[in-house]
């Protein structure tokens, strides 16, 4: 990665243009043409650097519910139990920890009920039980990584 990338990658973080050609906002702002912009945000994601690009909303301020879970998950069942926990629309984040409780998922979804439902599909797709550990109270950490030393 270059500068021009790190300076993309803090833009993109927080700042996403709400604009209808966004990556020529983006790279008017690094001195780039749209496709070149374009172009290094899909190098970056095909290298895996960036993992997605898409909006983040608070759930609950349009009525959503959310929870935490935790599988077990033997090794041999890893790719097919994430693969049916990422195929769930409601999943928001997805992380393989070093514990027993080995994967550690968050669900939103409309109501409680919803989610125990979901949660209690990917259980018959898969036969691993999942721990289901609803939010009480939302504690939101604002996590920005600056790339760049601007």
């Amino acid at each position: 990665m270059d500068a021009t990338d790190k300076r993309i990658l803090d833009i993109i973080q927080t700042g996403f243009p709400i604009a209808p050609r966004p990556y020529a906002a983006i790279g008017e702002q690094v001195g780039l043409t749209e496709a070149e912009a374009l172009a290094r945000i899909r190098a970056l994601k095909a290298s895996g650097i960036i993992r997605r690009i898409g909006a983040n909303f608070q759930s609950a301020k349009i009525g959503f519910k959310s929870t935490l879970c935790a599988a077990s998950v033997p090794p041999e069942k890893l790719d097919a139990f994430t693969a049916a926990v990422n195929a769930h629309p409601g999943v928001t984040h997805n992380y393989l920890r070093a514990h027993a409780l080995n994967i550690w998922f968050t669900m939103i979804g409309p109501s409680r009920e919803a989610i125990r439902e979901g949660l209690a599909a990917i259980t018959a797709k898969t036969g691993i039980p999942i721990l289901n550990l609803p939010a009480d109270r939302l504690f939101k950490i604002r996590v920005d990584f600056s790339m760049s030393d601007e």
